[in-house]
């Protein structure tokens, strides 16, 4: 699930629910040898990772084929279409004929009579206006307007009975009940075709909404060398669903100079007819600033529970009994963290199993000033009952005044000696993540190494 079909999804979301109807899901699956299973099961992830629920069961267009035939047997009666019996030389034959006069294939069957139909394989077309224009009204691109010379006959149903995916979305999107299609601008010119094959029903044609592409910081095509392109990457890469949902909808759509809102506020505000229509681009930095202000707005314990993910990704076991341990440290770490990886980073410190293994510059650190410094300071530690962060570094002050020294005498030592060298927050915070007992306990495993 690509992010520029996690974008569209969401404009869809937000005008369904800012106008009072209805978001819908219908899986095309007409080609059978990409919709596998597990490629279905990506669309369904990624829309509930986003938080993105359709209200109503999707719709698998491949057994409704049966459905999109009856449509094709109504153009026929009502000469909107027609069988065409080219024979695949013929065809060839008939495409370099219409190179060289610069126009669209047509069919010498196009007004030939049912009675003169040969005993052979056909495929049914649309029969397409050939003078005059097709005009879409589109709710962000404006008027476009197609000259119908220009559009071809397109195939409705190929030999074997098996119908094409203009025809199909067109019956799908009609007896679902689609009254605007919020979709892709790759897909403009099929919005040409597919009025005319409404027409060709005699059925009202829906809103029409093209949304631009979504291209990479540079401008170019989005694209794998401009990273993470999937939902799923997104997610593992260590983003929120409220950020993601929050950056996407700036994609091409804004409300004043309004950075960071709700759910609620996105859909009150919404409208498809704001979006603009040039391409928008992805912004890492944007990304990044957003979901660290999701990090720093969420529930401690959901955090906790999404940091585990991280860490078990990472083959870190991380026990029942740490959960607390986590949900403690999370708020002291997380106002730097960009993504839930730099968090699960931050919290590596709690979890490490005693007695902890010193890199060798921190050992450098214990010498035999700093540990009769540290052992000094343990005593002031152990004696404070108010393990809070302001009194714990008020303590640290005191006792770097006391001592006569800066904190930086024996800062770096403290620091290693609760995180064997891994990321920690400030002093203060990290013994109070740790909690008494732990701090105290690190605190002699390390003193009682250096000597």
């Amino acid at each position: 699930m690509h992010i520029g079909t996690a974008r569209t999804a969401l404009f869809n979301w937000l005008y369904a629910r800012h106008t009072g109807g209805k978001f819908l899901l219908r899986i095309e699956d007409t080609d059978r040898e990409r919709s596998t299973p597990e490629a279905v099961e990506v669309i369904f992830e990624g829309l509930k990772w986003l938080g993105l629920e359709a209200d109503a069961e999707p719709v698998f267009q491949f057994p409704r084929a049966e459905r999109h035939r009856q449509a094709v047997e109504e153009m026929l009666a009502r000469g909107s279409a027609y069988r065409d019996y080219m024979t695949p030389e013929e065809l060839e034959a008939e495409r370099e004929v219409a190179r060289a006069e610069g126009r669209v294939v047509r069919s010498p069957w196009r007004d030939a009579s049912p009675n003169d139909a040969p005993d052979r394989p056909f495929v049914v077309r649309l029969k397409a206006p050939i003078e005059g224009e097709t005009i879409v009204e589109d709710q962000v691109k404006g008027q476009v307007q197609f000259q119908n010379r220009n559009l071809d006959d397109l195939i409705l149903l190929r030999t074997d009975g098996t119908p094409t995916y203009n025809l199909a979305v067109v019956v799908d999107d009609h007896d679902m009940g689609v009254t605007h299609v919020i979709r892709g601008d790759d897909h403009l010119n099929n919005a040409a075709r597919q009025t005319l094959i409404y027409q060709g029903l005699g059925w009202e044609v829906p809103v029409w909404a093209h949304l631009p592409l979504i291209h990479g910081p540079d401008g170019a095509k989005l694209s794998k060398r401009h990273g993470a392109q999937a939902v799923s990457e997104f997610d593992a890469m260590g983003y929120l669903p409220e950020a993601m949902r929050n950056y996407l909808v700036k994609l091409g759509w804004g409300h004043g100079d309004d950075e960071i809102f709700s759910d609620d506020q996105a859909i009150a505000w919404f409208d498809i007819k704001d979006v603009v229509s040039a391409p928008a681009r992805l912004d890492w930095d944007k990304l990044n600033h957003l979901n660290n202000h999701y990090i720093r707005q969420a529930d401690p314990a959901r955090l906790a529970q999404l940091v585990v993910g991280v860490h078990k990704s990472r083959d870190r076991k991380v026990l029942e009994a740490q959960l607390p341990v986590l949900q403690r440290t999370i708020p002291l770490v997380r106002d730097g963290a960009k993504t839930l990886l730099e968090l699960a980073d931050a919290t590596v410190f709690v979890l490490r199993e005693r007695p902890l293994e010193l890199p060798e510059k921190q050992r450098g650190l214990l010498n035999e000033e700093t540990r009769a410094r540290l052992s000094r300071l343990r005593e002031r530690l152990a004696d404070e009952a108010a393990w809070e962060v302001p009194t714990l570094e008020g303590l640290i002050r005191g006792f770097a005044e006391a001592e006569g020294v800066g904190i930086g005498k024996f800062g770096p030592a403290l620091r290693a000696a609760l995180s064997g060298g891994s990321p920690a927050p400030d002093l203060a915070g990290a013994l109070v993540a740790l909690g008494k007992d732990e701090s105290l306990a690190r605190l002699d495993d390390a003193l009682s190494y250096a000597a």
